[in-house]
């Protein structure tokens, strides 16, 4: 069994930051992409940050220049330092690993349940 929990997400003023986490557990051999996506009410998931194994990193262009992705390979874990946060950045981010798990034949896509970012004044 695997498991990813997000944590970090609440509300913060237009202009602040915020930093979400999210930690994989269980029978896990090797843990390749980590992402960010996110959804906001009425819209579709989109992906906002995504890191290899390697540590190469990509972006959504709305989000380039005020969000960064970074992991700790160590502990399994995925972080994303979220600065300058807009309204618009409001929406259920979600943490999304591609990974495989001990015993598994192939790489399987994991996600978490979501933790709200609301961006209010």
């Amino acid at each position: 069994q695997v498991q990813l929990v997000e944590s970090g997400g609440g509300l913060v003023q237009p202009g602040g930051s915020l930093r979400l986490s999210c930690a994989a557990s269980g029978s896990i051999v090797t843990i390749y992409t980590m992402a960010w996506y996110r959804q906001a009410p009425g819209k579709e998931r989109e992906s906002v940050a995504t890191i290899t194994n390697g540590g190469t990193t990509s972006y959504a262009d709305s989000v380039k220049g005020r969000f960064t992705i970074s992991r700790d390979n160590a502990k399994n874990t995925v972080y994303l330092q979220m600065d300058s946060l807009r309204p618009e950045d409001t929406a259920v981010y979600y943490c999304y690993s591609n990974l495989m798990r001990r015993g598994g034949l192939v790489r399987q896509n994991y996600w978490g349940r979501g933790t709200q970012v609301i961006v209010s004044s």
